[in-house]
């Protein structure tokens, strides 16, 4: 299965809305472990490997700093 990175969601406001709902009186820690529920369920939904470590990959980039070579 290939990572569909175009827009793919039929009510993306009513996702978006849900998920800030679900964050709602979360404190730091709490908001990160429902985030790993969240992407492990997610994970295991979609099942395979390569589509999974695409999105890592993907998901990754810019998310780490840049590190620049000095001459």
């Amino acid at each position: 299965m290939a990572l569909n990175t175009q827009p793919n969601l039929a009510r993306a406001d009513d996702f978006y809305e849900a998920l800030i709902d679900m964050h709602r009186n979360l404190d730091d820690g709490q908001s990160q472990a429902a985030n790993a529920k969240l992407i492990l369920l997610l994970a295991n939904h979609i099942g395979d490997h390569d589509t999974l470590a695409a999105a890592m990959q993907l998901a990754r980039q810019g998310a780490a700093p840049q590190i620049s070579a000095q001459a």
